[in-house]
């Protein structure tokens, strides 16, 4: 399965592996599993990294928080293209539920276009499912 994790899916891998719900555990330790990240979630990482400290105590500086994605979690960089751009125009987004993180709906976007099962914990994200969303929430 080709699995796009969410940014919140990230930092839980990467902090709280632990306490990982077992279907999400069960999913990353599968090798026939490949994961993914949109670029967006790196922007999104790094931005978190340089303003808010987030994941400081993990890392020393956010270009080894990328390293650990990248290789130490073998997890893919998708770069954001102007396919996902144009699905990102065309989504019909969750006001009813006051979702309007840009980054969230970048990512949704991205999953939708490149045909990527995204993994989730955010409540939000069922909400797309009517748009081409293969969600896995976790």
């Amino acid at each position: 399965m080709r699995i796009l994790l969410d940014t919140c899916a990230v930092i839980d891998l990467m902090t709280d592996y632990s306490s990982l719900d077992k279907s999400f555990i069960d999913l990353y330790d599968d090798q026939e599993n490949i994961f993914y990240v949109s670029a967006e979630t790196e922007r999104e990482l790094i931005v978190a990294y340089n303003n808010k400290r987030l994941l400081s105590k993990y890392f020393k500086t956010s270009v080894e928080m990328l390293w650990t994605i990248q290789k130490y979690h073998d997890i893919r960089i998708l770069p954001v293209t102007d396919a996902i751009m144009h699905t990102y125009a065309n989504l019909c987004l969750n006001e009813t539920a006051g979702h309007r993180d840009p980054s969230d709906h970048v990512i949704i976007s991205h999953a939708i276009t490149e045909h990527l099962t995204l993994l989730s914990s955010d409540t939000r994200f069922p909400y797309y499912r009517n748009q081409g969303l293969d969600l896995l929430e976790y």
